[in-house]
């Protein structure tokens, strides 16, 4: 009986693995078009990302990467980030992501960039999408896994991500300070600065924890964007 229910299992696996690729590309494609646009009911995302996105992968100090470690040719879009987040950042693949103009696919309107990071309660991750200036911060699109409803799981809300539209990530000398969600709740845009948003209430942790992300993989992605920034 063990060996039968086994060999169903197996089966079921085997059958049910192709549509459960599928599923996971459609999201994680989803995500990434979601910093820079706002995908409708009924939009094909997977014919969208075909036409608007290239990828490449880079190393921290902004290398094009073309084979990953076993010497085959490597694809952004494959990049295990989880194990990439484990590893020391020198030791990273970092996957970029170019959107293209809808009328002209050979200019770039924006940089979209993975991020991973800890939350309250487990992980947080997402994508920081900037402007071809790569400064101004086009829109970000961030997701979790256990933050708290109602709290911290509001940074999935596009309440919260549109707060980080036209920040900056650069300050006036050239530096990156990243851009911060401030503690507590005020609701009111006038009260921040261009590298600052306003919080979530009862969500200091979480808010901590994303800043952290956001600053972190910026840093290590700001090789690649001073070596394109004036391209």
């Amino acid at each position: 009986m063990t060996v039968v229910i086994g060999g169903i299992l197996s089966f079921t696996s085997q059958i049910l693995a192709p549509a459960q690729k599928k599923s996971i590309e459609l999201d994680t494609k989803q995500s990434i078009l979601s910093a820079v646009m706002t995908l409708e009911k009924g939009d094909d995302a997977l014919a969208i990302y075909s036409k608007r996105i290239k990828s490449m992968v880079v190393d921290v100090d902004g290398n094009l990467i073309e084979k990953d470690r076993k010497g085959n040719p490597i694809v952004a879009e494959d990049v295990n980030i989880l194990k990439n987040y484990k590893m020391e950042p020198t030791k990273r693949e970092y996957p970029v992501f170019e959107y293209m103009s809808e009328e002209d696919s050979t200019e770039i309107e924006a940089y979209i960039l993975p991020l991973y990071g800890a939350g309250l309660w487990n992980a947080i991750y997402g994508y920081v999408a900037l402007e071809k200036d790569l400064n101004t911060i086009k829109g970000v699109s961030f997701g979790h896994v256990a933050e708290t409803p109602g709290l911290g799981a509001r940074i999935d809300s596009k309440e919260i991500q549109e707060r980080y539209q036209g920040k900056t990530i650069f300050d006036e000398n050239g530096k990156l300070v990243s851009v911060k969600m401030l503690k507590g709740e005020k609701k009111d845009p006038s009260l921040f600065g261009t590298h600052e948003v306003d919080g979530m209430s009862g969500s200091t942790l979480t808010a901590k924890g994303l800043n952290a992300m956001v600053k972190d993989y910026l840093t290590n992605y700001e090789s690649f964007i001073k070596k394109n920034k004036h391209q």
